[in-house]
């Protein structure tokens, strides 16, 4: 037997710690008054009670951008990480939504709204939304989210047409005991306790019982001749209440059936038949508290497609916004407290942006975009992130792979710029925060050109990372079924182009378009091969250190208009401007920011200096990639190019140097092999054709 066997009765321990330890304790009303002075945030609201869950779980702020990042959709700590969030503009999103149910905390409004995510398909609204609920059930199941509902008992020695099935009832809408109070005894308690709240938010808490809670208290106090602590002694018990999805606790998922079986019933809640025979369909007793807005009292209501809903079922939602109520059929209205949140696609969106009659439900919604991720190397997290929670087969990624499947994803989402200096790939660049060859790149200006072009906005439109994702997962297993143990672009590539029009959700007059956009990926991708091609090839520390320093020896005179010492004859010279200009223009700077940029370096090295560091141009990317493409262009007429397609045609100890060189770069042996062939045959054409 294996020493790690899992027994059931460490599962049975395991289990027992994962369980509020409250969870089965009744309490008494005068335990629940004591508890509130203790600790006033028992009595939050659903909107207090969800924006606390994101603070809860830690936060950073992104000082660059402007916005804070929740960690439960950052880091996903409650899962170690498996379902994160990546991109700018997703955590903008997530920053909007927590701000929106942080005003509602604070009454300001928006708890009276739909959250309305919106985006197109594949963008992640529906996995946040799930996130949400997910983190609000750990949220209640823990101390500092804990919440309380009440129970009634013994009815049947008081109430004589009781059904002895009946005779303890828990609150059919999870209710806070505090409503167990008149309103005006209630308001003093709530004073009392809002003195002593440490929080952003006041507790308020003004519902009505629910119609059969009220039933129970009146019959209750007319036995009790309103002695209301009799009731609450004899005929209440407090306890916990912890939110579930699946047993539709304080979270309700909502689905759009067939336009023909919807029923508003679904919402509120409908007749139980099987108390009808025993309490008489007037009874508040023979209601049935199943509808979708009953279960998600106290927490969160998810309506899923929510524009794909009749009209008519929507007016529902006027009042469970506007005024926290819902009518049920038959019965008076009900107070509800819960964060709605709906989600909806595009399509659906703009049918019913333009509709008159749809603007009653509009005005009560807040619309969130959540965009498609616009930088190409957040969108290659996610795919990494998928590979990461798969069984994934034992074959090396190569290095761009996913960044160049990334890249091709965003050039479809974001705005084809105005003609000028700007090119679409420069542009996705910029998104993907790479400035320091597009430095004068206006990042803000080229979002806000995009916006005037679009109805909503860039990312709202393009392909999904889903249809990325299914083609590199196709790519692993063909390259499996051909004993390929690694997954390059260039086979990534292969399967976007071949299946790009088996794709449902692209339309046939895009096929064009972004054929053209999987070309300038590959294109992008050539250069990023030979450069590390390149790297490999031409790469020798020592010259690289010895011309980075006769660089800034250069840069130095040049700045303080002095002379520098001649490397050969030791005399006095002016700053050799071709030197340095042949440094500069393999990072294709413009004689015009030469400056710019000999200050920039100057500047770098003298804080180096002044922190006692030594000069080294590794550690500056930009210089160091100039250096490696100065030494590339004095070495490559000395190499054979075409003989790196053909190992046959090269001596095998330099080839194996150049693939241990690669491999130090992240490809693997296999991999290094075809990117060096590859890179070898375009550099000979490029030579050939020059």
């Amino acid at each position: 037997m294996s020493e790690h066997r899992t027994t059931l009765e460490s599962i049975s321990e395991q289990y027992r710690e994962t369980i509020p330890g409250d969870l089965r304790t009744t309490h008494s009303f005068e335990w629940y008054l004591d508890e509130l002075h203790e600790h006033p945030r028992i009595a939050r609201n659903a909107h207090q009670r969800v924006a606390d869950m994101f603070d809860h779980f830690g936060t950073t702020y992104d000082e660059e951008a402007g916005i804070v990042e929740y960690k439960m959709a950052s880091k996903d700590p409650l899962n170690d990480g498996e379902n994160t969030f990546y991109g700018q503009v997703i955590h903008e999103a997530i920053h909007q939504f927590v701000n929106k149910v942080k005003s509602g905390a604070r009454g300001l409004g928006p708890e009276r709204r739909i959250m309305l995510l919106l985006g197109p398909v594949g963008s992640g609204k529906s996995d946040f939304d799930s996130q949400v609920r997910s983190y609000f059930e750990a949220y209640t199941a823990r101390d500092e989210g804990r919440m309380y509902t009440f129970r009634w008992t013994n009815l049947c020695d008081v109430i004589a047409d009781q059904d002895p099935a009946d005779d303890v009832v828990r609150s059919p809408m999870n209710q806070d005991p505090i409503v167990l109070l008149p309103l005006e005894q209630r308001r003093s308690i709530i004073e009392s306790i809002n003195e002593q709240l440490d929080a952003p938010y006041s507790i308020r808490n003004e519902q009505e019982l629910d119609p059969a809670s009220e039933f129970y208290m009146d019959r209750l106090l007319a036995y009790y001749d309103d002695d209301l602590e009799a009731v609450l002694d004899n005929h209440v018990e407090i306890v916990r209440l912890v939110a579930d999805e699946n047993k539709r606790r304080a979270i309700e998922t909502f689905e759009p059936k067939d336009k023909k079986n919807q029923d508003e019933t679904e919402l509120t809640g409908d007749v139980n038949y099987s108390k009808i025979a025993i309490y008489g369909e007037s009874d508040p007793r023979a209601f049935d508290y199943s509808g979708a807005f009953c279960n998600a009292n106290r927490g969160l209501f998810s309506g899923e497609e929510l524009l794909k809903l009749q009209r008519e079922f929507l007016y529902d939602f006027l009042h469970a916004t506007q005024e926290q109520t819902i009518k049920p059929k038959s019965n008076p209205r009900m107070d509800i407290d819960q964060v709605i949140v709906g989600r909806t696609n595009m399509p659906e969106y703009r049918e019913k942006k333009g509709d008159e009659k749809m603007e009653a439900f509009n005005d009560r919604t807040k619309r969130i975009d959540f965009p498609y991720v616009l930088s190409y190397e957040d969108e290659a997290e996610i795919y990494w992130k998928m590979l990461r929670n798969a069984d994934l087969p034992d074959i090396h990624v190569e290095p761009h792979t996913l960044e160049m499947a990334g890249l091709f994803g965003v050039l479809t989402r974001i705005e084809e710029p105005d003609a000028g200096k700007v090119d679409l790939i420069q542009k996705a660049k910029a998104y993907n925060g790479e400035t320091d060859e597009a430095e004068d790149i206006d990042v803000r200006k080229l979002r806000e050109e995009a916006e005037d072009k679009t109805d909503l906005g860039e990312g709202m439109d393009g392909v999904s990372p889903r249809f990325i994702g299914d083609e590199i997962a196709e790519a692993i297993m063909d390259s499996m079924h051909r004993q390929r143990s690694f997954l390059s672009p260039l086979t990534t590539f292969t399967h976007l182009e071949r299946n790009l029009e088996n794709h449902g959700s692209i339309s046939a007059e895009m096929f064009e378009t972004y054929y053209r956009y999987l070309e300038l990926v590959r294109e992008e991708y050539k250069e990023r091969a030979i450069e590390d091609v390149r790297h490999a090839l031409a790469y020798d520390i020592d010259e690289i250190q010895r011309q980075g320093e006769k660089y800034m020896d250069h840069v130095m005179a040049y700045i303080d208009d002095d002379t520098v010492e001649d490397e050969i004859t030791g005399r006095e010279q002016e700053p050799d401007e071709q030197f340095l200009r042949g440094v500069e223009e393999k990072l294709d700077l413009p004689e015009d920011r030469k400056d710019d940029f000999r200050q920039e370096v100057a500047n770098w090295v003298s804080r180096r200096a002044r922190e006692g560091e030594p000069f080294d141009p590794q550690d500056n990317d930009r210089l160091r990639r100039a250096l490696e493409r100065k030494l590339w262009e004095d070495k490559k007429h000395n190499i054979n190019f075409s003989a790196l397609v053909s190992s046959g045609d090269m001596d095998d100890q330099q080839r194996n140097e150049w693939i241990d060189a690669l491999i130090e770069q992240g490809y693997s042996e296999a991999g290094a092999k075809e990117v060096l062939e590859f890179a070898g045959a375009e550099v000979a054409k490029s030579e050939m054709e020059s």
